[in-house]
């Protein structure tokens, strides 16, 4: 039960924001400060996505902040807690606020107390309303008898999940069986949850602060139930039931309508209304709409994005995590994007697929470097890619955005095991930089590049379906596309995430072999080196990419034998690549019998033919599996290199990581205070400790 502890101490990093939030004007800090206040306000959505107890221990948490009045010391005394209970509980609430409840955010995996619960129940007894919401929590914080219920996933699997609440016996065919029915009629999946009752009607609980089916109609009309017409659940009825989350969501559509008043364009403004319309309606086409006009708001000084977005933590791949968030332009980062952003063109051709898988035009993105404000969800991710729409992506744009203050946030005396001390100096020197090359690729050509093949509408296609296009794989015309109504998460459904995250970090991998592309990002003159500078930081980006897939396998789980994080199950499978490509490229070195002495050996000579092959080939396959709509090839090549296996990968392999794993950072925040009679808005910055995670939370309000 050890890797289920709360880590002793957690990673508590500060977010540096102060410099770049004081050159704003005043109208921007109120435009930011409101976003904050809209991204925030969601926050108990977010804890009650995560598990059933965590809005109350959330609660908990603060009810305690608050009877302790600032001295925690004191407060452990009145009850009689000692210094080791004590700082337990501290580094758990802490955790728990990093993650936005008690499973991990990377991995989802639950974590526990380092204490025994008579620690937190003395705790409790320190105020009422710390006691009323301990009590609630049903002895759920230390709940470990049931070794699924340790992680997120199905309920037919006895994982635990909230996205189908209530619903014990819903099963994935039942899952997949409503998708299917919401795909035929285009309603969108992000902000429901589903509901099966015990009379098996199927109520879809839509994100909205109405209650009831707007006057005007939603997405699909004014009905609000539906019965289904075919398939496995033929003859099932289906409710729309409006109003989930009905307060929290109310008050974002407030906040981000008064961040509207204070937007800097029209654009901007349209932006704001069209949230505004789908928070309170539970639209997602008014939330599309928001999404087209943040990809016309370019170079803007605050920069944000908001509501149920990325799909990771529902088990099926379809429903959306809430998360937004406000921050500031760096400009002198942002330039190196920009030459990034102009040089896509002649870049994205080197990847090894034809023109027919690749977009007939890269519609060149905003790319900027931000330094976050404020950052609302269960984590806070070092770059994004969106909007996650296909049809926006492939037709009309996307915006790239690389969080600086979050690369650059560094965790005390970090150890850095499976480096040999030979590579430890160039590690060291240029993981940050090989950090943000991957990141830029990653976000920009990774996510940005490709083209689904697609039957638009009944007899329209995409492609010349009378001459289809040659796969690169088979030398043969293909034979499998996208239907009417389908997209890629719909199709490729629970293994999408991992699978376009492996894409995407291949062609960073694969891209970052070009010195031209080093160059934008200050590193080497453009010509390939592999002795110089900019060889130190492609050197670095493989050892990074290797140590990650290697520390990856703490997340898979040797129970269930399946992966708890889409990005650590990309990663794993391309450190199986690298180990896989011969020439003695990459191995794993160890003498002793526990792997306690294990390194990672990689041949630095070799990246830019062993090493960079290995990577084409893996992603030529993924690519054009994935552009065709191959569900069938792509998930079972997937699942084989992404595959650990009990008896080396998941037993002595994943022992000795979890013996040298260490804490995720868990990030202190600012929060913003404006002042109602001048309209000017002031800022609070913590310290980065426990106490101090603590306290921006309790300040928070929410």
């Amino acid at each position: 039960m050890s890797q289920y502890q709360a880590d002793a101490p957690p990673s508590v990093v500060r977010l540096e924001i102060e410099k770049h939030f004081t050159a704003l004007s005043d109208k921007q800090k109120r435009y930011a400060h409101f976003i904050s206040k809209a991204s925030f306000a969601g926050t108990r959505i977010v804890l009650r996505q995560v598990s059933p107890e965590s809005e109350h221990i959330y609660d908990f948490i603060l009810a305690l902040h608050k009877a302790a009045g600032g001295d925690w010391r004191a407060l452990a005394d009145k009850v009689g807690v000692d210094d080791q209970g004590l700082t337990a509980f501290l580094q758990y609430a802490a955790q728990f606020l990093g993650n936005a409840g008690n499973y991990k955010s990377f991995g989802d995996s639950k974590f526990l107390p380092r204490c025994d619960e008579s620690v937190f129940a003395s705790l409790a007894s320190a105020s009422p309303e710390a006691e009323k919401h301990y009590k609630a929590t049903r002895g759920a914080i230390f709940s470990a008898h049931q070794s699924a219920l340790l992680h997120l996933g199905f309920p037919d699997d006895g994982h635990l999940t909230t996205y189908y609440p209530s619903s014990p016996d819903i099963t994935k065919d039942d899952i997949r069986a409503v998708s299917k029915w919401m795909e035929d009629k285009g309603l969108l999946p992000e902000n429901t949850r589903l509901r099966k009752t015990n009379d098996a009607v199927f109520e879809l609980l839509i994100a909205s602060a109405t209650t009831a089916v707007p006057s005007k109609g939603g997405d699909i009309g004014k009905d609000a139930e539906y019965v289904i017409g075919e398939g496995p659940l033929e003859g099932k009825t289906v409710k729309l039931v409006y109003g989930d989350y009905t307060n929290e969501m109310e008050a974002i559509a407030g906040y981000i309508r008064k961040a509207a008043d204070n937007a800097e364009n029209e654009t901007q403004q349209k932006m704001h209304l069209a949230y505004g319309e789908s928070f309170e309606s539970g639209s997602l086409l008014a939330f599309k709409d928001s999404q087209r006009h943040w990809i016309r708001d370019q170079g803007p000084m605050v920069e944000c994005n908001i509501g149920f977005i990325e799909t990771y933590r529902d088990p099926a791949g379809v429903r959306g995590e809430w998360e937004g968030f406000a921050a500031v332009v760096n400009l002198e980062r942002t330039r190196a994007f920009g030459d990034l952003v102009r040089s896509a063109p002649d870049l994205i051709p080197l990847l090894p697929w034809s023109k027919d898988f690749e977009k007939d035009k890269f519609l060149s993105p905003d790319f900027t470097s931000l330094e976050v404000l404020s950052f609302a969800g269960s984590g806070i991710p070092a770059g994004i890619n969106i909007p996650n729409y296909d049809d926006i992506r492939q037709q009309e744009g996307f915006k790239n955005v690389s969080l600086g203050n979050v690369l650059s946030a560094k965790a005390p005396d970090e150890k850095i095991p499976f480096i040999s001390e030979a590579d430890l100096p160039v590690y060291q020197k240029y993981r940050d930089a090989a950090f943000e090359v991957q990141v830029g690729l990653h976000e920009l050509t990774g996510h940005g590049c490709g083209k689904l093949l697609q039957e638009t509408a009944p007899g329209v296609f995409n492609f010349d379906v009378a001459n289809p296009p040659v796969s690169n794989l088979t030398g043969k015309p293909i034979t499998t596309w996208y239907k009417p109504g389908q997209t890629w998460g719909s199709v490729f459904g629970g293994i999408a995430g991992a699978y376009e995250e492996c894409r995407a970090e291949l062609v960073a991998m694969h891209l970052s072999c070009e010195f031209s592309a080093l160059k934008i990002f200050g590193f080497g003159d453009g010509t390939a080196d592999m002795d110089g500078e900019a060889g130190d930081v492609l050197y670095a980006s493989y050892l990074s990419m290797a140590r990650a897939g290697l520390c990856a396998v703490e997340f898979w789980d040797p129970r269930s034998q399946k992966w708890g994080q889409p990005h650590c199950q990309a990663r794993f499978a391309i450190l199986k690549s690298f180990l896989e490509a011969g020439d003695d490229f990459c191995k794993l070195e160890y003498k002793n019998e526990d792997l306690s002495d294990l390194e990672i050996r990689l041949d630095r000579s070799k990246i830019l033919t062993s090493g960079r092959r290995a990577v084409a080939d893996f992603l030529q396959k993924i690519h054009i599996y994935k552009s065709t709509g191959d569900v069938e090839a792509g998930s079972e090549f997937f699942a084989h290199m992404s595959g650990v296996g009990l008896e080396y990968w998941g037993t002595k392999v994943r022992d000795v990581v979890l013996r040298n794993k260490q804490p995720r950072k868990v990030f202190v925040q600012a929060n913003t205070y404006l002042d109602e009679a001048t309209g000017q808005v002031a800022l609070k910055q913590y310290e980065p400790s426990l106490e101090g995670m603590i306290q921006s939370w309790a300040e928070r309000g929410v």
